[in-house]
Parts: structure tokens; C-alpha cells; sequence
């Protein structure tokens, strides 16, 4: 069966690779050990955003490094959301805990606080629209999607119940979320398979340049 992949790189990011060693990953070869082997991978899509270097000066280097070694997969499509940055009047937990040094007191004690909220913007919404257009069009005779969030829900329920489609929902969590779970045709999860699917430290791309792997991956 023809299949394509459809990842939500952030939820996979944070649901299973943040504080691993494993996130070098081969997202080609991973999709080929957790789907059955009578499935043919025809295309791979990859949903993300660029970050900053806000919290973590590294992280645009070392995301930058990643999508290169993506780029040297064949069939792997990338897709780029945005990340929105703004100051935001938010209200806090009362009493107010302060980090570093825990609870303590202010005075007057605040109940809101201006704060700097990063929100990713694009990826999911992408993600869910591609799926469903590729569904009506027959592009594929499968679907599989890497994701355990919840706003997807609406898009498998149309790619498997209007468009008749199966639908292979991947989980990088070891319990999926019935929202999704409900609407999928099977449900498969990642744990056990990410140590085994990662990229050689040293990638030479098809133009001959070189990718080394993040020294604090």
C-alpha cells in the first residue's frame, strides 16, 4: 500500500526526544521499523518551525544541523510553521512562586505579571489540512500520522470516516489520547524503536557537504 508519513515535529520533540540521547533521529528508517513491512513509504512529511536562541543559544545551530541530515532523505518533505513572540499580561498563581527561589513574597503581591509567550504557529494547522487534501485527491492507500495532539483529531476523524482512508496513529507516548486513538485505524507507539533509528554522527549530504551531529545531542 502506497503510504505517506505525516509528523508533528514539535509533539515528537517534546513527547519523546527532549532530555535523550536519541534525537538524532532517522525519520525515514523510524516510520519504516514501527509500520508493518507490506506498507511502502512513499513520502514523509515533517511539520516544524524554527526556533530561537532564547533559552538555549545552541538550539538554532543544532535544529539548523538536523534539518540539513533530513535533507539527505529522499523522499522527506519539510514544512515550516512560524514561531510568534510577544509580551502578554498573564495571571498568576496565587500565592506567587518564584523561580529561582521558590514561594515567596511581594509586595504589593501581584496578580498579573507581563511575560514573554512563544507560541508556534502553522505546523499543526499544515499538518492536518495536507493530510485531509491528500486523502480526497487518492494520492495515497494510507495514512500515518507521528502525533499525540489532540487538535488533529477533526482531520483523522475526516481522513478515515469521509475519506474512507486508513490511518496509523504513531504515538511518541506510550499511552495515546483517546481523541486520537478513537478515529485511527491502528495505533502504534514509538517506545523501543527511536535508539535504533538515528543517523550516523557524520552525514555526507548529496552535495558533498558534511553534517556532524550536535556535540550536547
Amino acid at each position: 500500500m502506497r503510504t505517506a508519513v505525516y509528523i508533528d515535529g514539535f509533539n515528537l520533540y517534546y513527547r519523546a526526544l527532549k532530555g535523550t540521547p536519541f534525537k538524532w533521529l532517522n525519520i525515514h528508517t523510524l516510520c519504516e521499523s514501527v509500520l508493518p513491512k507490506s506498507l511502502k513509504i512513499h513520502e514523509v512529511n515533517y511539520y516544524t518551525a524554527r526556533v530561537s536562541g532564547r533559552i538555549n543559544p545552541n538550539s538554532p545551530r543544532d535544529q539548523h544541523l538536523y534539518l540539513k541530515a533530513l535533507s539527505s532523505l529522499a523522499n522527506v518533505k519539510i514544512h515550516f510553521g512560524s514561531f510568534q513572540t510577544q509580551n502578554k499580561w498573564m495571571f498568576l498563581n496565587q500565592p506567587v512562586n518564584l523561580r529561582p527561589g521558590g514561594q515567596g513574597a511581594l509586595s504589593p503581591n501581584p496578580k498579573y505579571a507581563c511575560v514573554v509567550k512563544t507560541e508556534e504557529k502553522g505546523s499543526d494547522v499544515n499538518l492536518g489540512v495536507h493530510m485531509v487534501r491528500d486523502a480526497f485527491m487518492g494520492k495515497f492507500d494510507h495514512i500515518a500520522v507521528i502525533t499525540n495532539d489532540t487538535d488533529l483529531a477533526e482531520p483523522l476523524r475526516i481522513v478515515t470516516q469521509e475519506a474512507k482512508l486508513p490511518v496509523t496513529l504513531i504515538c511518541p507516548t506510550n499511552r495515546a489520547a483517546a481523541t486520537l486513538s478513537n478515529h485511527a485505524t491502528h495505533v502504534r507507539h514509538l517506545t523501543g524503536y527511536l535508539s535504533a533509528n538515528q543517523f550516523i554522527p557524520r552525514l555526507v549530504l548529496p552535495d558533498g557537504s558534511v553534517v556532524i551531529k550536535p556535540s550536547d545531542w
